[in-house]
């Protein structure tokens, strides 16, 4: 199974606060957080992104799609914990292992199909000072990690994991193309090019924001955020026609 052009982030499933969304919003509770990811799979969603740093997300993945687990790919991330409404961060080997085995019991799955480095912004320091990657390499030997990555900050830092990664997560939008050639250096390597924050947040027009970056042809997949069905099936639709053109 391939990325598809649009991905289901799970940040608003699971965590409301430090967020950066001109809006505030509520948690869905837990049975309707479980209705919305089965009729996104339902609605052929086959890609979800999730994290540590995003509250509930993977507990609540688990519990739910355990039993659909094929129907669909799985990322998370390690670096990033969330809790008192404060992030901290730990790229130590320990820390990045029992990340992983948290995740892996959280979402109820024998393996992840991603990780991803989930940086701050100090994207080069991270790659180059800590153990991170040794430690996702690993893993990813073991076959409890299929792919690993960035998801990071920097062109920069985006241009150093190309030596390793099999996935990079950059932002991308009208305003901001800063990873624009990165990315395509990275879809000629045949790496994975996920795009976080398509719709800067929610400030850009849906339409229009998901159109600019399904036209982008190394944009293997747009991660898009919401907490309602209907507006993930017209981004599925948007981004096919698009890219279709």
């Amino acid at each position: 199974m391939s990325w598809p052009l649009i991905s289901f982030g799970a940040f608003k499933l699971g965590r409301n606060e430090g967020a950066k969304y001109p809006q505030g919003y509520d948690l869905p509770d837990d049975a309707a957080a479980g209705r919305l990811l089965n009729e996104l799979l339902d609605h052929g969603c086959q890609a979800i992104d999730t994290a540590p740093a995003y509250g509930l997300s993977e507990e609540r993945i688990g519990r739910h799609l355990a039993h659909r687990r094929k129907e669909f790919l799985l990322s998370t991330k390690v670096g990033e914990s969330f809790a008192a409404g404060i992030s901290t961060y730990d790229f130590s080997q320990k820390a990045v292992e029992r990340s992983i085995e948290q995740s892996l019991r959280r979402l109820q799955t024998d393996a992840l199909d991603l990780v991803l480095i989930h940086s701050p912004g100090n994207d080069e320091e991270l790659l180059t000072q800590t153990p991170v990657v040794e430690t996702l390499c690993r893993f990813r030997q073991r076959g409890n990690v299929l792919r690993i990555g960035l998801s990071g900050k920097t062109p920069a830092g985006a241009k150093l994991a190309l030596g390793w990664a099999d996935a990079l997560m950059v932002e991308f939008h009208q305003q901001n193309v800063s990873h624009l050639n990165v990315m395509r250096e990275a879809h000629e390597a045949g790496v994975i090019v996920l795009v976080k924050k398509g719709l800067a947040s929610g400030q850009l027009d849906p339409q229009l924001a998901v159109e600019f970056v399904a036209r982008e042809k190394s944009a293997s997949s747009l991660v898009l955020g919401t907490l309602k069905l209907e507006n993930f099936i017209s981004a599925q639709r948007w981004a096919s026609q698009s890219r279709a053109t």
